[in-house]
Order: structure tokens, then sequence, then C-alpha cells
């Protein structure tokens, strides 16, 4: 049997690029777990992954991460052999027990509170979680952001120097690591399903370590909303609105664990300890799921659900101005379009030129019978729009209206 930097090697097939980037954020976490430089160890990572390149597919491993983790940490350990205090440095490296057979636990959980540490800021706790916990490239992570490539490495440089020499005892607090997932997933929503399914991931095991009900208002947002993704493009691949989605298509299964996981959260309410921002959000996307068709959605309880998200910001015209769109479009079912109409106003200054301020206005002009203004404000939300999915689903909406053509629902 062949041996590979000493670890042994089973015949086995090698491991692809996904495999290995499966791998980056465990190996790196555990090294971080044993008190490793943040930057240091990244760096001795990606050493081992590209010997791992070079090396597995002649030998592979028989425990892959047990394999990087050895050559990472051997990789450390030359890094500090070449400094001034080499003698004194090695001495207090040797003492220290073999990194042996990698543990069974998942450290990632750590990782993710080491990049959401309180001195750096909200960009960069997204952009080094997006880089060292979901193993996204740089590339990837740029284009999420829509930042160059080069201004991404940067910032993501810049977030591991702030780390350098800290013992990362100090990690984010829970509200901002809620944040960060929360950010990731949507980041996933947009199209990387894995990246979406990693958010939950991490998420789940977050409600695992602490009783706090606005991680699980988070993990049922972030399945009640997932349950949907099937049913969110046609067989063309164009945009379909919530309201004419094929409900036979939602994971019926994950809708059930939201709503279950909500309940959970909701029971711990009490009048000092409101719901907070992702269990109101949670039990609005309940509300959606549980309704069989559009037509029975229960809107009085959707709008109830939204007149307390829009109170949990003292002004939510500018604080909170999705919500209180949102919202006029819940007022426009339940007192009418008119209401909801004059809802969009309070949000005119934020919103108004952005392209969904129009494109809620269409919807409610349709709502109202009025195909014309229907078709005028979905157009102008078309010459707004950011991306070509959604330009083009309202370019769409458009010609619909000005055909004559009712929106249908499902």
């Amino acid at each position: 049997m062949d041996h590979v930097d000493g670890v042994p090697a089973a015949p086995a097939a090698p491991l692809d690029e996904g495999t290995l980037r499966a791998l980056v954020p465990r190996v790196l976490a555990g090294l971080v777990r044993r008190g490793e430089d943040f930057d240091a160890a990244e760096d001795a990572l990606q050493d081992a992954l590209l010997e791992a390149l070079r090396v597995w597919p002649e030998h592979p491993p028989r425990d892959p991460r047990a394999w990087l983790t050895t050559v990472a940490v051997r990789r450390l350990v030359d890094a500090r052999r070449s400094e001034a205090a080499r003698r004194r440095r090695e001495e207090a490296v040797e003492t220290q027990p073999s990194p042996g057979p990698a543990e069974e636990t998942d450290d990632t959980l750590l990782l993710l509170f080491c990049c959401c540490h309180p001195d750096l800021p909200p960009a960069s706790q997204v952009a080094l979680t997006l880089r060292a916990v979901a193993g996204l490239t740089t590339r990837e992570v740029a284009d999420a952001f829509f930042v160059p490539e080069a201004t991404m490495a940067q910032r993501i440089s810049r977030a591991k120097r702030s780390l350098r020499g800290q013992r990362l005892d100090r990690p984010g607090d829970l509200a901002v690591v809620l944040r960060v997932l929360y950010l990731v997933y949507t980041t996933g929503h947009a199209g990387r399903v894995d990246l979406a399914a990693e958010a939950i991931r991490l998420t789940r095991q977050l409600t695992l370590a602490t009783d706090e009900p606005e991680a699980r208002g988070l993990l049922a947002l972030m399945l009640l909303h997932h349950a949907r993704r099937a049913a969110r493009r046609d067989d063309e691949g164009r945009v379909v609105p919530l309201d004419r989605q094929d409900r036979s298509r939602w994971d019926a299964h994950e809708v059930a664990e939201g709503v279950h996981v909500l309940q959970q959260a909701l029971a711990e309410q009490t009048d000092d300890r409101p719901p907070g921002r992702h269990q109101v959000e949670a039990a609005i996307a309940a509300l959606h799921d549980d309704a069989a068709s559009a037509a029975e959605t229960d809107w009085p309880q959707v709008l109830a659900w939204y007149d307390d998200l829009v109170a949990l910001s003292p002004d939510p015209a500018r604080q909170d101005p999705a919500a209180v769109l949102a919202r006029a479009v819940a007022v426009g079912h339940v007192l009418g379009p008119a209401a909801g109409l004059r809802e969009t106003e309070r949000v005119h200054d934020v919103l108004g030129d952005r392209h969904r301020w129009h494109a809620t206005r269409g919807y409610l002009h349709e709502l109202a019978g009025d195909l014309p203004a229907a078709a005028d404000a979905y157009a102008e939300a078309a010459r707004r729009a950011t991306s070509a999915d959604e330009r083009d689903h309202l370019v769409l909406e458009a010609a619909r209206a000005r055909a004559g053509r009712v929106r249908p629902v499902r």
C-alpha cells in the first residue's frame, strides 16, 4: 500500500475539486480551533489543497480530511521554522500532540462565529463567511457582491489581517451571526441553491447550540422559502411570481418542518420577549405556504403580521421600506387596492426610483381592474429593473396588461 506524506492510501476513485471544496471549511475550522492564526491557517490549507490536486489522482487517501489536516499542520510547522525564533517556536510546536485522525465533529459553526468577529465590518463578515465557510472562490464572492474580483480579494485580505494574531475567543454575537447567515442564504436564494442549502445547514446547527427563538425563526424562514424553489421558474427558465406558482411542486416536507420550527419559536413568546423579525417574516411565509391556492391566502392574518413587522422599526418608511411596500400589498387585499396604493406613497421618497415600487403599484392597479395604469407601472418597473430576469418578467407583465389579459393566479 502506498503512503503519502505519512498518511496511508487506499485504492479508491480520485476526488474531484468539488469534494475538496466541501472539505475546506471543516479542515480550516479544525486548525482555527487548535489555536492557529486564521490567515496562516488558510495559507497552509491552500498549500495542502494544491498538494492534494497533485497527489490524489494517483494516491487517493483513506481519510481525505485527516490528510489535508496533517499536510496543513506540517506547512504551518515549516513556516514557523523559518522565523527568527525558530528553535523556540519549533520546541513549542513539537510538544503539541499529533493531529491524528480527524475528529467526526463539525467545527464549521466555530469558523462561522470567527468570520463574524465584531472587529470586522458587516461586508467583510459576509465576504469572509462566503470564502471560508461556504467555500466559494474569491471570484464567486465578488460576483455575489457585484464588485471586481480584485476589490473583493483586497476586502478579504483586510478582513484576515484584522484577525491576525487574535485567539478568536471573542466571536461575533448571535445577532450578527444570524444576519450573516441570512445574507448567505439570500445570496444562494438568488441562484446558488447549494449555498442556500449550506446556510440552512449552518442555521440548523446553530439552533442546536442556542435556545434563542430568533435562530429558530431564521431557520423556519429559510425552510419555508426554500420549499418553493422548484416552482420559482417555468420550463423556459422565466420567473414565476408567488401567486402563479404550481404549489404541487413545493416541498411539503420542508414546509411542514418550517411550520414546526416556527411553532417552537413562537411558543417561547412572552410580553417581555415578543417575536423578532425572523419569526414574524417566517409567520408571513407560513401563511402563504399553508394556502392551498393564492385565492385562499389568509390576507387579514398576513396584514396583522406585517403590522407587527413594521412596528419593529421606529421609522419603518425609512428604516424598513421593503416591509412597508410588502404591507401595502396586504392592505390592498384586505382594505382595497386604493388603500394599498396610498400606502405605497409612504415610501415614495425612499423607493420611488426602484423597480419594486413601480411593480408593486402595477400589481395594485391590476387588483383594482385598471389594466392601462398597471401596464404603465409595469413598463416603468421594467425600465428600472437591475437584473435581466426581473426586466424580462416585467416586460411580459406590461405586454399582458396592455393586451387586456387579466393576471392569472393559481
